[in-house]
């Protein structure tokens, strides 16, 4: 045993994209920040984001419609309280991102005057989502990490793995409160200790718990994980997107074709060339994406192909390379002209609609923890999320969760003396090959036994090897050295085991969750709420 090496701050923010970076910006006049990001402070899911964020910019629409929308996509488990909280403060969040310098397309109208160039996508019956062409992500990421790099109470910890949040129960306090987190320095590969007066995770979702995804490799569930150990409860986690469009290309893999080329009229096609959405839905290619990526897996087992097509080719070769420059430049740089061919596309997982439990504040189960963005569970999306909801949850929250924190912003910091951690689980160990084994065969029976189609069958033979490789890291974790394939692999374990634990609790098909031994929907659906023990 040896003492740790501390550090102090009013907010440890655990994540480092749209909600952890907004919610540094908003509070750090008045409160000292850490960010803690795994890898570089800008990489991650929000850098990747294409689309863009939905609000009410246009006269024609109205927030009733956004809301009624939202509800529509979420499948009857939407909360709709959380609805209309997040499109009412939808405008104001956008303008505080312009404000930023976040630089959203414009247009100039008949009247010769500058306005928002506005898309739409799948689920939206107005145009209402703003964008920087196809890779707003970047554009919020980008000007965020400006910003707060200029920021003198922002203090950046950039190759930090957060380990476990320090609760009053692990300090033998008799209070329900998180007080830090034990955080892995991975350049120094030493285990620190973080004290803060409030804890935020905003790390994102979980969707690496699958082979195939939109997600950049951080995308690991450690926040939902690290709030189930410490006693949060997690709510619909069954519900996992799977995005209808990702390129198929061996080199290219993983690349996501936003949903807006859909929205600016690309259709899709088997390989002959016919289309197949209007067999499945009357909005076509602008149906929900559960709804379209059912349709294309069906089409796949059905006729055995490897992939379907996204074709695009009838609009003007300009309007093409305007609108989507980064698809069309990484298409071209593997053999595909995206205004002469259609996209060989395929589905993957890409959003973790349920999370652990908030409220409206972003407040969780433990007092002074926070979860905000992906990581959460809000109620916004219900049973499916409606495209471009994502980023603008983040903002929204941030906001509210930076408000509230701000407002108990002076109860003092208690004195208190956090364990050392046990040096014995930093000891080398020559068994790495067998924890990248143990990950990669997670995600490929996830991808396989848990994935658009589902059955009891192949949910209890994913919770068998689950329970077998929590066993498994059990006894690595307490003799070996930390390293991030082992502390990814441990988040991943427990993700795992509560999407398996949904999907087996809701015996209804609904939304992201689509089983064919129970292929009815219910009539009163309720969300699917799971709770620790503590």
């Amino acid at each position: 045993m040896s003492q740790s090496i501390e550090h102090l701050c009013d907010v440890l923010i655990i994540g480092s994209g749209a909600a952890g970076l907004s919610l540094a910006l908003k509070l750090a006049d008045e409160a000292n920040v850490v960010v803690l990001s795994k890898g570089e402070i800008r990489e991650g899911s929000t850098l990747y984001a294409q689309g863009g964020i939905a609000a009410v910019f246009d006269e024609n629409d109205s927030i009733e419609s956004h809301v009624n929308d939202t509800l529509k996509a979420g499948d009857g488990l939407c909360e709709k309280e959380t609805v209309e909280y997040t499109a009412e403060h939808a405008k104001s969040c956008l303008e505080w991102l312009i404000q930023q310098g976040v630089p959203f397309d414009q247009e100039t109208d008949n009247q010769g005057q500058k306005r928002f160039h506005l898309t739409r996508e799948g689920g939206h019956s107005h145009r209402r989502i703003l964008h920087a062409a196809d890779a707003t992500g970047r554009a919020v990421q980008t000007t965020l990490v400006e910003q707060v790099r200029q920021h003198p109470n922002i203090h950046l910890f950039e190759r930090y793995n957060a380990v476990d949040l320090i609760t009053g129960q692990k300090l033998g306090l008799q209070n329900n409160k998180c007080h830090g987190a034990y955080v892995w320095n991975r350049e120094k590969e030493v285990v620190e200790v973080i004290k803060a007066r409030f804890v935020a995770l905003c790390s994102g979702g979980a969707s690496k718990v699958y082979l195939y995804t939109s997600n950049p490799d951080v995308s690991s569930g450690d926040g939902i994980a690290m709030a189930w150990r410490a006693g949060c409860r997690v709510a619909n986690m069954e519900f996992n997107q799977f995005h209808p469009t990702s390129l198929y290309h061996p080199k290219a893999p993983n690349f996501l074709i936003t949903e807006a080329m859909r929205g600016e009229g690309a259709y899709l096609t088997r390989e002959d060339g016919t289309r197949f959405m209007a067999e499945f839905d009357d909005r076509e290619e602008l149906a929900p994406r559960d709804v379209v990526a059912r349709a294309i897996d069906y089409e796949m087992k059905r006729s055995g192909a490897s992939c379907v097509y996204l074709d695009i080719t009838h609009q003007p070769k300009d309007f093409i390379i305007e609108h989507f420059p980064t698809i069309y430049a990484k298409c071209l740089s593997v053999g595909i002209d995206i205004t002469k061919e259609a996209i060989p596309v395929v589905p993957a997982a890409h959003y973790t609609c349920g999370g652990v439990v908030t409220n409206q504040n972003g407040k969780t189960d433990l007092d002074n923890l926070y979860a905000i963005g992906e990581v959460a569970y809000t109620g916004l999306h219900g049973a499916n999320r409606m495209a471009s909801n994502s980023l603008l949850e983040c903002i929204v929250y941030a906001h509210s969760a930076a408000k509230h924190i701000l407002s108990e912003l002076d109860e003092p910091m208690p004195e208190l003396n956090f364990p050392a951690w046990d040096e014995s689980r930093v000891t080398n160990s020559d068994e790495e090959v067998v924890i990248t084994h143990n990950w990669h065969e997670l995600r490929l029976f996830m991808w396989d036994y848990v994935g658009i189609v589902r059955s009891t069958k192949r949910l209890e033979r994913a919770l068998r090897r689950i329970e077998l490789l929590k066993q498994e890291i059990h006894d690595y974790y307490a003799n070996f050295r930390v390293s991030n394939n082992l502390l990814e692999l441990r988040n991943l374990v427990q993700v795992a085991e509560l999407i398996v634990k949904s999907a087996l609790s809701r015996r209804e098909s609904r939304g992201l969750h689509y089983t064919i031994d129970y292929p009815e929907r219910e009539e009163c659906p309720t969300p699917t709420y799971l709770s620790p023990t503590r």
